[in-house]
């Protein structure tokens, strides 16, 4: 396997599953109308220092140790009690909605946290490290730390990519939308969150048993 071939199927798959909306999307769209254009990239920022930290447990052999069904259910839990609140947040906005001419609104240090929190409480992010991304890894292990780094930096590429594009959209689109418009995408935005949150804590002891 090429280094080029790794960067191609560690992009294409990330991007595959960056395309899907979720709470991060919910999310990037929410604060980039607050926030502006810095939202997508710093809560990749976030998003990305966890899935180093991901790589180096997987590339030193720990990985075993998140792969258990108590381990998963508590994150399971615990990930639909923040997407719960994040969904409750928004929606008490959906009153008094305020779009920001200035994207300096907020701390950057913030969108990082949200970024990292968002992705280590949802269970599904550990699955696919713990499946997909712990078959890559080893697979690119096998050639060598090069290998490693350029399947990081495919998979956060299209991360950064597409979120970028996405708060790029938003914040300058927010210029010319209505009230009710801006209402409607925050209620969109946190029923996901809220919506998500249920799913995940009524079917978390379906799903690790």
């Amino acid at each position: 396997m090429s280094y080029l071939s790794i960067f191609i199927i560690s992009f294409t798959i990330a991007l595959s599953g960056a395309l899907v909306p979720g709470p991060l999307f919910a999310t990037v769209v929410y604060q980039s109308a607050k926030q502006g254009f810095k939202t997508g990239p710093l809560i990749i920022l976030g998003h990305g220092i966890l899935e180093i930290a991901m790589i180096a447990f997987i590339t030193l052999g720990f990985s075993r140790f998140i792969n258990s069904p108590a381990v998963l259910k508590g994150i399971s839990v615990a990930g639909a009690l923040v997407l719960i609140i994040f969904g409750i947040s928004m929606l008490r906005e959906i009153k008094e909605p305020a779009i920001e001419e200035s994207g300096n609104y907020g701390k950057s240090s913030n969108l990082i946290m949200m970024g990292f929190m968002l992705s280590i409480t949802n269970p599904h992010w550990t699955i696919w490290w713990l499946t997909v991304g712990l078959g890559l890894v080893l697979a690119a292990q096998k050639i060598g730390m090069i290998a490693i780094a350029i399947f990081f930096a495919g998979h956060i590429l299209a991360d950064l990519g597409w979120y970028s594009i996405i708060s790029f959209t938003v914040s300058k689109g927010k210029k010319f939308i209505s009230k009710t418009v801006h209402r409607g995408v925050i209620y969109f935005c946190a029923m996901t969150l809220v919506g998500f949150g249920i799913y995940l804590g009524v079917n978390s002891f379906k799903f690790y048993r």
